[in-house]
């Protein structure tokens, strides 16, 4: 764990009483649990009387569009933005922000750094990491409380959204006795979960079962039927038109074969590069984490990704053979 320190809860909802303007940040090509963040702190600042300016590289993906508030996460325009301070959500590496914010933000001063991935590398000037919150939109929950800040019906909706996709709807190992007690009190505040859930899960073009179709067609089982694997190249995202969400956790899919420990997903980027999504079945198993890091990713020990340099099927033999030492 990189964190070089943890401020308080009630410290950081000092420094933003004390602010007039704040802008809110997350990670490139954002989740749920990123953009649920983000809306809800933002509408809370904002009921506050605070000034709020939400930006994203990636905006916010067709996916999320369905929430309320999704309309004000912008992509960042030209020329450097002004404000007290920076508050940085869901984003473990300083680079994944992306360039372009990054650019923007350059002049804010102080940064604050607020997360749940336990490989955070700790950037910013103040910095709270909670490795065993399941979702950093819990984490903003407990933030709202500890400061005595409004929770509207934005912010309400986009909590519940943001730990519901990070944990799985509620089903991941990661999830604790509190987040089903906030998720009960957000039920109480008057959360519609059955909308919200069909909005989340149940509603995704047709071009995603293409997709679908596609990888099934090249799913990889190695190390006698641990690994499943398959890959996404340039050519075939051309072909069916697919957008970043389109293929988001697809890998739930092989992982849950009776026999696979760990999966994994290659995506060829633009550039030069490849994403790699990883998931494990159990920690017992092999810590995703942990391989990811060797690779310059990280994230979580059942779920972590990295963006490697190199031609696809390359940088597929390096991870699998890593994943396989690992496992056997």
């Amino acid at each position: 764990m990189f964190i070089h320190n943890n401020s308080s809860l009630a410290e950081i909802a000092t420094l933003l009483r004390d602010s007039q303007s704040v802008v809110i940040i997350s990670h490139v090509r954002p989740d749920g649990d990123a953009i649920g963040s983000q809306i809800a702190l933002g509408a809370s600042l904002q009921e506050l009387g605070k000034e709020v300016i939400l930006i994203n590289e990636d905006g916010c993906p067709p996916s999320l569009k369905f929430l309320l508030g999704s309309d004000k996460v912008l992509i960042p325009s030209e020329g450097p933005i002004e404000a007290d301070l920076c508050i940085a959500l869901d984003t473990a590496n300083h680079d994944r922000l992306g360039a372009s914010c990054v650019e923007a933000l350059k002049f804010v001063k102080p940064v604050i750094n607020i997360d749940h991935h336990i490989t955070n590398e700790g950037y910013g000037d103040f910095v709270h990491v909670d490795p065993d919150s399941p979702a950093t939109a819990q984490i903003i929950y407990e933030l709202i409380s500890e400061g005595g800040f409004p929770l509207p019906v934005v912010s309400r909706d986009s909590i519940f959204v943001g730990i519901s996709t990070d944990t799985g709807s509620f089903r991941y190992p990661s999830t604790t006795a509190r987040t089903y007690e906030i998720g009960a009190n957000l039920l109480r505040m008057g959360v519609d979960c059955g909308a919200l859930s069909t909005a989340i899960y149940e509603r995704y073009p047709y071009r995603r079962i293409e997709l679908l179709k596609k990888l099934l067609g090249n799913l990889k089982m190695t190390a006698d039927d641990q690994i499943a694997s398959w890959c996404l190249d340039l050519k075939t995202k051309e072909e069916l038109s697919i957008k970043p969400e389109d293929s988001e956790n697809l890998s739930d899919l092989i992982r849950g074969i009776d026999s696979v420990q760990v999966a994994v997903f290659f995506e060829e980027l633009k550039g030069g590069s490849v994403r790699v999504s990883m998931r494990s079945k159990s920690v017992n198993s092999a810590d995703v984490s942990v391989i990811c890091s060797h690779f310059g990713g990280g994230g979580h020990p059942l779920a972590s990704g990295a963006r490697v340099k190199g031609e696809l099927h390359e940088v597929e033999e390096n991870v699998l053979n890593k994943i396989h030492d690992t496992i056997t």
